[in-house]
């Protein structure tokens, strides 16, 4: 396993903050009114590529340049986010950028995706067919493939953690967003370095919930579809390095409807004017249904990027919630 101690990590945020300045953390008062909490929000929406992932990008590039220095060029498969963020570490490295997204893709992502410099791809209709054609052009044209998650991912994304923990050491909780689990994974490093005893809460959609059904059961369930319009936490199949880590140190998971996530985007806007992506409000949208049991307590939650479609931000902030398709996902 990769080194995860304070001085590991330590190194990772320094790596990071040459590239990417910290991420603020405020208790906003009309959030901790609505709550009945004292309310931190750890702003991931703030990063240069408007999402936490920008954070491992810096590392793992990195470690890849050290440890395969003859790779000239990445490819990978995304939604937005993680390419965004594969992009704008490997071209800053010097190397090439493929990204494959599924027909349909947000065109604001891959738009961004572009503009840092990447060679994007449409192919097949959901992500795994998306996944399949980048494990064969990487075979093909010698690049390297990518993955979703890797240790060298949460070494970077626990800058964060370090952050938040720094800033605010005594709190009683933090509500995480969890994908294929980097966030989830570079928190609780990030609070078991610095010795803390801050209970890390998982959160994923109530309609693809096979991290939190891994969780409980202590080995991998999926889920066979996703129908959720928060993109980013839509993963049917958990990675069996991310549970075994977090499996024995999360301290719960918490499942959040689409409707609730919805309720959530608008709340930040109202109580804060940040725009937060569906995953980005999974967080606080578990916190305030936990609203009784968190009553008096510090509290945290990850708003983990911004990154949403305006058509469906338009949608959202009129008081609707999205509807999606039912459709096979990450």
């Amino acid at each position: 396993m990769t080194d995860f101690s304070l001085a590991s990590l330590r190194a990772a945020a320094a790596m990071v903050h040459a590239q990417v300045p910290s991420t603020p953390q405020y208790a906003w008062p009309l959030l901790g009114r609505r709550s009945g909490c004292d309310l931190w929000v750890k702003h991931e929406n703030h990063t240069p590529t408007g999402a936490f992932k920008v954070r491992g990008a810096i590392t793992y590039i990195d470690w890849l340049r050290r440890t395969h220095p003859d790779v000239t060029g990445i490819i990978t498969a995304t939604r937005g986010n993680h390419g965004q963020a594969q992009v704008r570490a490997a071209t800053a490295a010097g190397l090439s950028a493929t990204i494959i997204v599924p027909h349909g893709n947000a065109l604001e992502k891959n738009a961004a995706m572009r503009a840092f410099g990447a060679t994007l791809i449409e192919h097949g209709h959901d992500f795994d067919s998306a996944k399949a054609e980048a494990i064969r052009m990487a075979q093909e044209e010698g690049l390297f493939m990518v993955p979703a998650y890797h240790d060298e991912l949460v070494r970077g994304v626990a800058s964060y953690g370090l952050e938040l923990f720094d800033a605010v050491p005594d709190l009683d909780t933090v509500y995480v967003p969890v994908g294929c689990g980097s966030g989830l994974c570079g928190t609780i490093a990030a609070r078991d370095a610095l010795g803390l005893k801050t209970k890390v809460v998982g959160v994923v959609s109530a309609h693809v919930d096979a991290a939190k059904r891994s969780f409980e059961a202590g080995r991998l369930i999926a889920s066979p579809t996703a129908h959720t319009f928060a993109d980013g936490v839509a993963v049917c199949t958990p990675v069996q390095a991310a549970l075994d880590y977090f499996g024995p140190r999360a301290d719960r998971f918490v499942a959040v409807t689409d409707d609730e996530v919805a309720e959530a985007i608008r709340i930040y806007w109202q109580d804060t004017h940040n725009l937060a992506e569906g995953a980005g409000a999974v967080a606080l949208a578990a916190c305030l249904q936990e609203k009784a049991q968190m009553q008096g307590k510090k509290v945290a939650v990850i708003l983990s990027g911004g990154n949403g479609d305006m058509s469906q931000m338009a949608e959202i902030l009129s008081g609707a919630t999205p509807r999606v398709e039912l459709r096979k996902a990450i």
